[in-house]
């Protein structure tokens, strides 16, 4: 996994990881998870299953394939993994897109975590924006875990 995007229901970003080990591709996932967002839309607005949160194969890129995940409650989640010769199964990459799900709504349904965000954003409804914070570690370490988990180096930059 080169990189892991968590965007609000805004679409605002929550949490832009990378796992590249050069710092000059830390703006191209940026760029990757902004410019998934209008397939993300497209393929929402189509219709197909209601139910259905994955995605897919949003598109590729250079040497990144982008996936897409949607969930019940509008964040999207975009991973971008390396083109390789080997074959990636839709149903490897659809339980990385539960793990990574399960991360973020454990994170969120923490009683404890003080979602302190300015007023102005209180109907954004994304009290998420302040991932960057100490208090969001635990939910990075998750995200770098499954990272690990998926076959990658533990040095990961986020952007928020």
């Amino acid at each position: 996994m080169n990189a892991v995007a968590f965007i609000s229901p805004q679409n605002h970003p929550i949490l832009i990881r990378t796992f590249a080990k050069q710092d000059e591709h830390t703006i191209k996932y940026h760029y990757i998870a902004h410019t998934s967002l209008d397939v993300i839309e497209e393929r929402v607005n189509t219709g197909g299953k209601a139910a259905e949160c994955y995605l897919g194969l949003l598109y590729s890129m250079e040497d990144v394939a982008v996936y897409g995940y949607i969930t019940p409650l509008k964040v999207k989640i975009v991973v971008a993994l390396a083109l390789s010769d080997s074959v990636v199964k839709d149903v490897e990459i659809s339980m990385i897109f539960k793990a990574l799900h399960m991360a973020y709504y454990s994170a969120i349904s923490n009683p404890f975590l003080k979602l302190d965000f300015p007023t102005e954003v209180a109907q954004d409804h994304s009290p998420y924006l302040l991932v960057g914070s100490p208090k969001w570690r635990n939910f990075r370490e998750r995200v770098d875990e499954i990272s690990r988990i998926v076959g990658n180096t533990s040095h990961a930059v986020s952007i928020p």
